[in-house]
């Protein structure tokens, strides 16, 4: 017995005493101490942990989580894109606070969507375009490379067009519309020299543009103090009136965005896992989740503060229905900029962070998504190229005709929008084909018994490892194994 614990009872009788798990997940031993004439009563039970196989996930640990935040940040960044404040602004706008319940809803949509998606990448170690090359027959695996390619080309328009008003916001107005589009067709090229440097250097750069953001528009939010009460009906109280369906559909749509899903389950790999593992799998599984909600809520909470900020603002007004991103910070200047409050100047910098953000995480889900349907190879800067020029070129049309027409650029945004939900099956149906199928998830399979009891078993034995705390009884730890006395019997 352990800790030199030795007892008197026959070795047939003491053999029993002792259990190992053949898995090598931990090893029991009943304490005898006390005896009672010639019987001995067992008062305690010894539980070693023992896990050489990587069967268990390992315990928590605030390092460790750390080691693996930074994909769901750079996920998180499609939530935020200037398609998603175009849709902001325009439902607070016209729809006041009555669709925060959609947003809600559909944000926590996208964050069971992200974690299919990391779950697929994680257990098997390959993306879901690769993924879908490889089980989808030929004529399959084309189409939804190209409708994967519409909804990418869509968002990096939205990106350009957001950090081009975004710059002419800020050299107020020096630089025009069309000149702020040339100028962000190449600052992508800025952001892959960055790369260079190593993922988490960039990862943290997209940390301090998101950081800008949120402070930003909450800077904004408290400033316009919108009324909690409305807010907590549009919440929790669902609305929908006909005038407001288009606005429904382009929230769904710029809230769930298809490359967004090819994306993260590719940036997930970039943290070496051993997928034979199941410990490790599921290691890596609980902390991506943990990091990804606590990015996700991080955007739902901006999202939410923009669509207020316009409703509390404009809603029920002349201007609704004429506003946009262009025009959105003038309006907001003229309503809430009393006296030498810059927020025009705010809300051009909180635009800019997301367009730039956007920029790069829409260049990799490019090029994860031609490597992966194609199988073709291709440099960074090559797919930039492609992408930036087939973005920019709809883009300058659209901002030569801007300047005759109030509406050009907030109407292509808004259409982007709904045409980006309507290429959403086009990305969930492969994704939830492939997480439920055995062959390829193995006991990482959605929607079994087994997967439920996996995780089940999973989360207990983690916790029972790492903790030193039951509910009725106290554990205690002597020479690194882990001791529950029992009641006298």
């Amino acid at each position: 017995m352990h800790n030199g614990t030795t007892s008197s009872l026959p070795p047939e009788q003491n053999s029993t005493l002792h259990h190992e798990d053949a898995a090598g997940g931990e090893s029991i031993h009943l304490l005898p101490s006390d005896y009672v004439g010639d019987e001995e009563k067992v008062t305690g039970i010894e539980i070693e942990a023992v896990d050489s196989t990587g069967q268990v996930p390992p315990p928590f640990s605030w390092r460790k989580l750390l080691e693996f935040a930074g994909p769901g940040l750079l996920m998180s960044v499609a939530f935020l894109d200037p398609g998603n404040l175009e849709g902001d602004l325009q439902a607070g706008a016209i729809a006041g606070y009555s669709l925060l319940w959609l947003l809600m809803w559909s944000t926590i949509m996208g964050l069971v969507i992200q974690l299919l998606s990391l779950r697929l990448g994680v257990a098997t170690g390959r993306h879901l375009a690769e993924l879908s090359r490889e089980e989808y027959p030929y004529w399959a695996s084309i189409l939804l490379w190209f409708m994967a390619e519409v909804a990418l080309i869509g968002a990096d328009i939205q990106e350009v067009i957001g950090s081009a008003i975004a710059i002419n916001i800020l050299s107020n107005g020096f630089v025009p519309i069309w000149g702020g589009v040339l100028i962000t067709a190449f600052d992508c090229f800025i952001f892959l020299f960055l790369e260079n440097y190593g993922v988490r250097k960039l990862e943290a750069f997209f940390a301090v543009l998101m950081t800008t953001m949120a402070l930003s528009f909450a800077w904004m939010f408290i400033d316009t103090r919108p009324s909690g009460e409305e807010l907590m009906l549009g919440l929790f109280l669902p609305r929908l009136s006909a005038n407001t369906i288009q606005k429904a559909v382009g929230v769904v749509g710029c809230v769930i965005t298809p490359h967004n899903v090819f994306l993260y389950s590719a940036l997930v790999q970039s943290r070496k896992i051993d997928p034979t593992k199941k410990g490790k799998v599921q290691e890596a599984l609980n902390y991506y989740t943990i990091e990804s909600s606590t990015a996700i809520l991080v955007s739902f909470t901006l999202n939410l503060a923009v669509t207020t900020i316009f409703a509390k603002g404009f809603y029920g007004t002349s201007r609704a229905e004429n506003i946009g991103l262009v025009n959105a910070g003038q309006y907001l200047q003229e309503r809430y900029g009393s006296g030498s409050f810059p927020i025009l100047y705010i809300w051009g910098v909180g635009l800019l962070a997301a367009g730039q953000s956007s920029t790069m995480t829409g260049t990799y889900a490019g090029q994860f998504i031609m490597e992966g349907f194609l199988n073709l190879r291709m440099k960074k800067w090559v797919r930039s190229v492609i992408t930036r020029s087939c973005a920019i070129i709809p883009t300058i049309v659209v901002a030569v005709v801007f300047n005759r027409s109030q509406d050009s650029l907030d109407s292509l945004n808004e259409w982007l929008n709904v045409v980006q939900g309507m290429q959403i099956p086009f990305a969930i149906i492969p994704l939830l084909t492939l997480v439920s199928n055995e062959r390829i998830m193995g006991v990482f399979k959605i929607g079994t018994t087994i997967e439920v009891k996996q995780n089940a078993t999973n989360r207990i034995e983690s916790w029972h490892l790492s903790t030193n705390r039951t509910r009725k009884t106290q554990l205690f730890k002597v020479d690194g194994l882990t001791k529950i006395p029992l009641p006298a019997l």
